[in-house]
């Protein structure tokens, strides 16, 4: 089966390399992708472990579960990856999330904050911005391999 984070790769040569404990995510990107696959899988341990130390004290594992919800995550888009100026070690990826919660469609656009430490990128936080727009000849966010246009028009 291909990825949940759209990245055209088997899973299992993809995120799950990342998820098992295998690998680390070799940069924030990477890391930003198998956390999208986290949340396809109700996964609150590796999204736990992903997270930076300071984030972490404030997000707790129930709140994390509960979070899941009826909530099914479809597909994502890469929008923006950005590595830190020369010498930092953080980095900022924008991406678009696109989930349906009961019969309703959804999107998490966000510019997400990464930081390098201990050999590790970790998700520190990030800023929520306005819905992006697709075109009608992009896939659908759905994740059915249809045209928008063909699939949810609306």
């Amino acid at each position: 089966m291909l990825c949940y984070c759209g990245s055209a790769i088997q899973f299992n040569d993809c995120c799950n390399t990342y998820l098992s404990g295998a690998n680390a995510a070799p940069n924030a990107e990477a890391l930003m992708r198998s956390r999208f696959s986290a949340f396809c899988l109700k996964d609150p341990e590796y999204l736990l472990t992903t997270l930076h130390k300071d984030a972490r004290a404030k997000e707790s594992k129930k709140a994390l579960i509960r979070s899941f919800g009826n909530t099914e995550w479809r597909s994502l888009k890469v929008i923006r990856s950005q590595q830190g100026k020369s010498g930092q070690q953080t980095a900022e990826v924008e991406f678009a999330a696109f989930y349906l919660e009961g019969d309703a469609g959804g999107q998490l656009h966000e510019r997400s904050r990464f930081i390098f430490e201990e050999g590790r990128w970790f998700y520190v936080d990030g800023d929520i911005l306005p819905p992006i727009s697709l075109t009608r000849n992009e896939p659908c966010w759905c994740g059915s391999g249809r045209k928008l246009k063909k699939c949810h028009p609306e």
